[in-house]
């Protein structure tokens, strides 16, 4: 049986100074995973986590979900202390990790059905429970074939099914649509505003995509190195920039006579000398405000970037720096992101070490089983 839903105007999750440290291990110091992490989420919507690999996201799921304790803060979901009473929370909420937790040798529908009596469903109201979410998740063709049979994007739906099963008041999605394919990614999204308007459901979604968490979320909270750098919902955070951006890529100097390499050919580091030469070329252009140039990428705001573009390429051309392209876009949370760090997220994405301490999923169903 569902359970009683919460009003909009209450607070279902609500994280305050949360802090957490790995230990380093085999000499290597300590990996802070969280620094003073702290955010509220109305109850019955979606509310985004948005951060690159190794801001924290995981971890602060995995302390919200009891799987993991906070060295310090506090942390309530639907008004329960998280760490006084962690029973009581697993019987809250749902939570579907990044790896999968299904068994691959049952059938999706043997996956669901026990899914649903951990949970506390009696043998009836768990298989009628798992016919009703594979029909949803259009599964019911293959509901009795082993899991091991499925596509990378219906094994990701018995998850998220295994994770509502229970009809919990608050569902915690980490990454969930991570190696989908647009299709599957445009379904996944599709069931994650049904939570929410027709069940009033309360999701917190953890994600790097930066379109998923602009769809998708009521409010989001940008986590960079373990913090909340900013938070509100996305059109508030995008029109707080104001203007257009500017994106220039920078090609090479035509080759010299007799040597290698086509003119324009783009490399991948603009070298000190020139990144001088860019930067302050472009910073001299009227209304032209917050220059970064990362390797061949220059990034500016304007308030008019129409009237700004054909500026900044002429002053570009006078210093003789060559340009592939240009273009203009209005704001986006990557802008957003910027503004708070000072890099762009897909930078930060590449400069996130591949596997960290604080954001690998550790987390199993028995976590959340009541």
């Amino acid at each position: 049986m569902p359970s009683t839903r919460t009003s909009a105007q209450e607070t279902a999750i609500a994280a305050v100074d949360l802090r957490k440290t790995y230990p380093g291990g085999r000499g290597r110091p300590p990996v802070p995973a969280l620094d003073g992490l702290s955010f509220a989420v109305p109850a019955g919507t979606v509310f985004a986590l948005l951060g690159p690999n190794g801001a924290g996201k995981s971890t602060t799921a995995r302390i919200l979900t009891t799987l993991s304790r906070a060295d310090a803060g506090t942390a309530h979901v639907a008004g329960i202390d998280v760490a006084r009473d962690p029973e009581r929370v697993r019987r809250t909420i749902g939570y579907v990790a990044q790896k999968p937790v299904t068994d691959p040798l049952d059938t999706g529908r043997e996956n669901l059905v026990l899914a649903g009596r951990l949970q506390g469903l009696g043998a009836r109201t768990a298989r009628t429970r798992a016919a009703e979410l594979l029909d949803r998740f259009a599964l019911a063709d293959a509901a009795d074939r082993l899991v091991r049979t499925y596509s990378g994007g219906m094994a990701r739906k018995l998850d998220v099914a295994m994770g509502i099963v229970h009809s919990p008041r608050v569902l915690f999605l980490d990454e969930p649509t991570t190696g989908l394919d647009p299709e599957a990614r445009a379904g996944m999204w599709a069931e994650i505003e049904r939570m929410t308007a027709v069940e009033s459901m309360t999701v917190l979604l953890t994600t790097h995509y930066l379109d998923e968490a602009d769809r998708l979320a009521a409010n989001v909270a940008i986590v960079d190195r373990g913090r909340v750098v900013v938070a509100g919902t996305p059109d508030a955070l995008k029109d707080e920039l104001r203007g257009d951006g500017i994106v220039v890529e920078l090609a090479a100097p035509a080759p010299a006579a007799g040597s290698a390499g086509p003119p324009g050919e783009l490399v991948p580091d603009a070298g000190p000398a020139l990144a001088d030469r860019v930067t302050d070329a472009v910073r001299a252009c009227s209304g032209v405000r917050e220059v970064h140039l990362r390797g061949r990428t220059l990034r500016a705001r304007a308030e008019s970037g129409a009237a700004a573009l054909p500026a900044v390429l002429a002053a570009l051309d006078a210093a003789g720096v060559p340009v592939a392209s240009a273009t203009l876009a209005r704001p986006s949370l990557d802008d957003v992101y910027l503004r708070r760090t000072g890099r762009t997220f897909a930078a930060a994405q590449s400069d996130a070490p591949g596997s960290s301490a604080g954001d690998d999923t550790e987390a199993t169903a028995a976590g959340v089983a009541a």
